[in-house]
């Protein structure tokens, strides 16, 4: 199954993610929305948090809209911490 078949995502983002090593959805999968975002800015990419947005739609099969508004803080607080510099 390629990427782009998935909700919210085409060939743009599929490319995004194989460039930062992510080509299958169990990769996907196993990394969640937050890891492949930030793996997908840590390739140079230009992507605002509407990636993100859509990568958790793919997973949930929502769409990216219904994502922000139900889980957008969350999925923020998860970014915030996944950036932050451990302790």
């Amino acid at each position: 199954m390629k990427l782009r078949s998935l909700r919210n995502l085409g060939p743009a983002s599929e490319e995004m993610l194989r460039r930062a090593g992510i080509d299958t959805l169990k990769q996907l999968k196993a990394l969640g929305a937050v890891k492949a975002y930030v793996a997908v800015q840590q390739t140079g990419a230009r992507c605002n948090k509407n990636l993100l947005w859509a990568l958790q739609g793919a997973l949930d099969d929502m769409h990216w809209i219904d994502v922000k508004d139900v889980q957008g803080d969350l999925l923020e607080k998860e970014l915030k911490r996944h950036k932050s510099p451990s302790r």
